[in-house]
């Protein structure tokens, strides 16, 4: 069943598309609604987002043995993000989890909550556990501030860029200039049935998908069904800062996620590309990206920053010269790419590692 969010017939509306499809890319001013968002004065309609329940006195022990990260004694209102993987430790579902002391609640992308319920589902045995899609009853809503109207709703805080407990950055930067720490990022769980008349109550102004795109790619978050496909492992997005806990116990996935770590180095890895800017148009996500005539990786998400102009995420072969020049071809038409590595070239192999950028785990 196609998604349209109510807020589409709001003036100037203009519908998105791919993972936001059904809600608003912008609202006539995508820009201007950026520079309200990173301020603080804007919301983002996340109402396609898909939620799942988990609920039973088993429910956080159970779903610790399922997934990469610990959540056996999350606290509730406390947030976190975990991963279910397969076998090959590749990414099947990303999750973010908050519990509100007697449910768990699982907010994924849209196209993941079918799959991902049905999946718990067959996993259950004779746990005390109850699963349901209740995508259908609730929406969600995005901020870079905390909204005090919205007091009443369960909220989401994005770890990002935080490395949790457990988890270990890929990134060669300091952690202290890493730019995920200028966008603070929390979710807002809100009956559909009120869903409205909270955004009317919010104060604030409503900024499209653009907006929180550009945002997001800014501070090198990435996403499922984004920067992901089939054979994503975390390493590759430096997602075992936040959604990977290394000192837990057996789940499925974890001996790559393990050897990688340890022994190995992710096939690939995430760069942030500042894009040409001169042609005022923007390379369509999925375009090749190109060292010389030779395809070394993909462009996965793109937008329009309001202070740096056109830049992307992308995901390229470890191998890549980190300083050379890269070409986003879309088609025939070329974007020079200046590429800053998000995931380090040497990240992996920790073992026996006596220095470097790579930052240990927190117990």
């Amino acid at each position: 069943m196609t998604y349209s969010s109510p807020l589409l017939s709001r003036h100037g509306a203009v519908e998105a598309g791919g993972l936001d499809a059904g809600t608003a890319s912008h609202y006539g001013d995508p820009l201007r609604e950026q520079r309200d968002l990173a301020r603080g004065t804007a919301v983002v309609d996340l109402s396609f987002r898909g939620v799942v329940t988990v609920t039973g006195p088993d429910r956080l022990s159970w779903l610790n043995t399922l997934s990469s990260q610990q959540v056996a004694d999350l606290q509730p209102g406390v947030s976190s993000e975990l991963l279910l993987l397969s076998v090959q430790g590749r990414i099947d579902y990303d999750a973010r989890i908050i519990d509100d002391g007697a449910t768990a609640w699982l907010l994924v992308e849209a196209a993941e909550a079918p799959g991902l319920a049905e999946w718990l589902q067959r996993m259950k045995f004779m746990l005390r556990v109850e699963i349901a899609d209740v995508t259908d009853q609730w929406a969600v809503a995005g901020a870079t501030a905390e909204v005090p109207q919205w007091e009443q709703y369960l909220r989401w805080t994005d770890p990002w860029p935080q490395i949790g407990a457990g988890g270990f950055a890929y990134t060669a930067v300091p952690e202290d200039a890493h730019p995920g720490l200028e966008r603070p990022w929390y979710e807002y769980v809100i009956p559909r049935a009120e869903f409205e008349g909270a955004i009317e109550a919010s104060g604030r102004t409503l900024a499209g998908s653009m907006a929180s795109e550009a945002l997001r790619i800014a501070a090198w978050r990435p996403r499922l069904g984004a920067e992901t496909d089939e054979k994503t492992i975390p390493h590759e997005l430096d997602l075992i800062r936040t959604a990977v806990h290394l000192a837990k116990g057996c789940y499925k996935g974890q001996e790559t996620v393990a050897r990688v770590h340890n022994l190995g180095h992710p096939p690939r890895r995430l760069v942030f590309l500042q894009l040409d800017g001169s042609q005022h148009t923007l390379p369509a996500a999925g375009s090749p990206v190109l060292l010389g005539e030779r395809q070394v990786g993909t462009l996965t998400s793109v937008g329009a920053h309001y202070e740096m102009g056109p830049v992307g995420l992308a995901v390229v072969k470890r191998s890549v010269d980190p300083a050379a020049q890269l070409v986003v071809n879309d088609g025939g038409e070329l974007y020079a790419a200046a590429q800053e590595p998000i995931v380090a070239p040497d990240a992996g192999a920790v073992v026996g590692r006596a220095s470097g950028f790579l930052k240990a785990p927190r117990r």
